[in-house]
């Protein structure tokens, strides 16, 4: 019990967390009549409201968001599934993804067909797919918590002053008071973030799955700790301005579900503004006060470095990101419209599709090929032969615009755009 105690007094030295010559009993609830300070205990109370939020997201999706999408047209049955052959069930759980090395072996073994084997491949994986209601609901309330949370976070922080002038987040450190509507926006937001931890294992699955049930946790860290240091003024304006953008990120997916591509390009192209100016504007103004307002203000303290470095770390990824979205605005713009589903939950899906379009291709060019062999003369044959480049050409840049479309969502579904998962990172 001692080791556990010289550890937790080691990590929690106030040489490291509290600028210089502060202590824990300073900072504590009650230790001074004009000051409300958080308390660390608090941080409990997001675990049950992740049930609440969790309660809050089934009823909605049950009762609302579900008839809603039925109403839209959205299917909800799921593809037909694949016949149970163990042998190729075993090498499934290996790869979901087909090796071409497999098919000789794996056709002896089971007796069937390169093509046959393709096709139970194809049934298999379509068959661990949600189907496209299940991830409208999931966007749909997505779109509706960062909505909720934007709109109360802005009502919230409007009459702070550090909303206005961000060097007021450092005048005063640590003796600032967590007033309640601060401590509800911290509370639910972490408890938001606690129910994604736990619905992840049962949420449409995503290839990035485990990267972010990491993000999740260290995000809870670092709220918690910005919440212990008395870092709640910083912490609530970056909670803010990261989740603007991501409401007409959700907004996007959900309206490309329910096939309103025009409505989906547009509000795309509305992500795309927010983000750069959210991001890329109003974020790095945040850095710039807490890289260089903030030791101009505060004596500077080993925590202060940590948090600090985590911010700049995230600007870096925003600065990737951006790049990566603004590539993909070039690719469509060059090949067309979005198509595809925005950040899919399985860039498989995009492949399929690429799939069958060389398919449709393929097709189109077998049943062209009897009008070649039937005319008769150089000028007849000549004729076909043109007719057919023509409609080869058509073809190829019907599956060009195709795969250059799935090539332009797999690029969004590889992108995590999840900054806003964060509050001091």
């Amino acid at each position: 019990m001692n080791i556990v105690n010289q550890i937790s007094n080691a990590f929690w030295s106030t040489h490291i967390w509290l600028p210089p010559n502060t202590t824990w009993a300073d900072i504590a609830p009650g230790s001074r009549p004009d000051v409300v300070h958080a308390n660390y205990k608090d941080l409990i109370w997001p675990i049950p409201f992740a049930a609440v939020v969790m309660l809050a997201r089934y009823t909605l999706e049950r009762f609302w968001i579900s008839p809603v999408g039925k109403s839209l047209g959205i299917r909800s049955s799921r593809p037909k599934k694949a016949a149970n052959v163990p042998i190729l069930e075993a090498a499934y759980a290996k790869s979901t993804r087909l090796n071409q090395k497999w098919l000789a072996p794996l056709s002896k073994q089971t007796d069937m067909s390169k093509r046959q084997i393709d096709r139970w491949w194809r049934l298999r994986r379509a068959q661990d797919k949600p189907s496209t209601l299940v991830k409208f609901c999931e966007n749909t309330w997505r779109c509706i918590y960062y909505l909720y949370s934007f709109i109360f976070g802005v009502i919230v922080l409007w009459d702070k002053p550090w909303f206005w002038d961000v060097k007021s987040c450092w005048y005063g450190y640590p003796h600032q008071s967590i007033s309640n509507d601060i401590w509800w926006y911290y509370m639910i937001s972490m408890s938001f973030y606690w129910s994604l931890t736990g619905t992840q294992f049962f949420d449409v699955k995503r290839k990035d799955f485990w990267q972010m049930f990491i993000h999740h946790m260290v995000t809870l860290l670092l709220m918690s700790l910005s919440w212990v240091c008395n870092l709640h003024r910083i912490g609530s304006l970056v909670l803010v301005v990261h989740d603007c953008a991501d409401i007409f990120l959700e907004a996007a997916k959900l309206t490309k579900y329910a096939k309103y591509q025009k409505l989906c390009d547009a509000i795309f192209a509305i992500f795309t503004v927010v983000w750069i100016v959210t991001r890329l504007g109003f974020y790095p103004r945040i850095i710039y006060s807490s890289s260089v307002e903030a030791p101009r203000i505060l004596p500077m303290f080993p925590a202060y470095y940590i948090f600090n470095s985590l911010l700049l770390m995230l600007l870096v990824l925003h600065v990737i990101w951006t790049y990566m979205i603004l590539k993909i605005v070039v690719d469509s713009l060059q090949k067309g419209l979005m198509s595809g589903d925005i950040r899919s939950s399985d860039s498989e899906d995009l492949t399929d599709s690429s799939e069958n379009a060389r398919l449709a291709n393929g097709s189109a060019r077998t049943k062209n090929k009897p009008s070649v062999a039937k005319s008769d003369g150089g000028a007849g044959a000549g004729a076909g032969a043109v007719t057919q480049r023509k409609t080869n050409n058509a073809n190829n840049h019907t599956t060009e615009a195709a795969g250059g479309g799935a090539t332009t969502a797999a690029k969004l579904d590889g992108m995590q755009v999840t900054g806003s998962e964060s509050s001091e990172e």
